[in-house]
């Protein structure tokens, strides 16, 4: 399972390692400031968001093994992606004394923050590979 995309494997397994310093430096945030339900809003948004970029990659492994057995493929999942930051808003909605909405939302965009940034870094250390 591993052999089909292992360069996807090592990206998620950096990703997720950033997202988890993220979600350990908003735990810190949440209980030495006073800014509480901000760092709660980034601490669901996060979580929620590492959820997603978890099951983007298992889907993506199920969709790679589908079309390497000429089978048919089944979607990436969007529906259930959209479903889950909507599970997040509704959760902040419904406890506004504990979550901020706008945290939240921004939360739910921090794996795509991290992918962005983690292939700027990766396109760099190509390319100081490839000066040396």
């Amino acid at each position: 399972m591993k052999s089909i995309m292992p360069e996807l494997e090592s990206m998620f397994n950096r990703q997720r390692t950033y997202i988890m310093f993220l979600l350990a430096l908003y735990v810190l945030g949440a209980g030495f400031t006073p800014y509480n339900t901000i760092f709660n809003g980034l601490i669901l948004g996060t979580a929620f968001s590492l959820f997603n970029l978890w099951s983007l990659v298992r889907k993506n492994r199920k969709f790679s093994e589908a079309v390497a057995a000429n089978k048919k493929a089944k979607s990436l999942g969007t529906l259930t992606r959209i479903a889950i930051g909507a599970l997040a808003a509704v959760i902040a909605l419904r406890y506004p004394e504990h979550f901020h909405i706008v945290s939240v939302v921004i939360g739910l965009m921090t794996a795509y923050v991290v992918i962005i940034i983690d292939f700027f870094i990766q396109n760099l250390r190509r390319e100081q590979k490839r000066g040396e």
